[in-house]
């Protein structure tokens, strides 16, 4: 299976803090007792692992969850001699899984976690935000991710889901995003403009627009940027002009919401002119 640990690094939102993402792949180490300052939050994905922890041991397996709280000792290695293990773990601070919870830091009884549907769109969230951090994108997913965690499989009381004037709040966070698409604000800081948390500004958000507000923001960079297209800018200079990191973060969505690459679409429009 070969030893490898790779680490990214992801800001949630401009300014925010950061975040580290860790893609591990084991025939044999094992970990020495150590604790973090942060949530733990691991999926298996090959092989097993057994980890001691809180007195005991947690034997993960291909699409589990992990949950190790804050501050909590514990070691890690190989469940068997020939298998060895591979997990993506995320180390989130405690206020991603309290946004949508009462009673303060929640609490895992159960550190091993049974829920596919959860335990796929972490590790889609963690390959996606590790490939290309963006700050909007990453504050937009995990909170959400980490709230539906921390709701379902914590002893913690979920918060109210209802907010008074959502569509209004929601507009109001949309035309922010378009006057600042080239550098978003934080969704932490809109949420404190606005009184509200910010798992409840992403609700009001997703429940009006029908998007998260990263994807919103997305399709709204391009559709400007295909206007820009329309005058001849190659997808190069396009993508600077209209918030995306590079000529391939352009592409990358531009294919999602038209189907075309943006320099197949600028060839189309040009070969047409008169």
């Amino acid at each position: 299976m070969g030893e490898q640990a790779l680490w990214t690094r992801a800001r949630l939102g401009r300014c925010g803090p950061s975040l580290d993402l860790l893609t591990a792949r084991f025939d044999k180490h094992v970990y020495a007792p150590h604790a973090h300052d942060e949530f733990t939050v691991g999926v298996c994905v090959d092989g097993t692992e057994v980890i001691d922890y809180r007195g005991g041991h947690i034997r993960t397996g291909p699409g589990s969850i992990v949950v190790l709280a804050p501050g909590e000792v514990h070691t890690g290695g190989p469940g068997n001699a020939t298998d060895g293990y591979a997990y993506r773990a995320l180390y989130a601070g405690t206020s991603l899984l309290t946004d949508g919870t009462l009673g303060g830091v929640p609490h895992f009884r159960e550190p091993l976690i049974d829920d596919p549907e959860l335990a796929s769109a972490i590790l889609l969230t963690h390959t996606e935000l590790g490939a290309r951090p963006d700050p909007l994108e990453t504050e937009s997913r995990l909170p959400w991710l980490l709230t539906a965690l921390a709701r379902r499989h914590s002893t913690a009381p979920a918060t109210t889901d209802t907010i008074p004037g959502a569509d209004r709040l929601a507009l109001l966070v949309r035309d922010r995003l378009a006057d600042e698409l080239l550098d978003p604000p934080s969704l932490a800081a809109l949420a404190a403009e606005l009184g509200l948390s910010r798992y409840q500004l992403l609700r009001a958000f997703r429940t009006t627009m029908g998007l998260p507000p990263y994807a919103w923001l997305a399709q709204y960079r391009v559709t400007r940027a295909r206007r820009l297209l329309d005058t001849g800018l190659r997808p190069a200079e396009v993508a600077s002009l209209v918030g995306f990191a590079d000529q391939a973060h352009l592409t990358r969505w531009f294919r999602r919401v038209l189907g075309v690459t943006p320099a197949a679409y600028r060839n189309s429009v040009q070969d047409r002119r008169p």
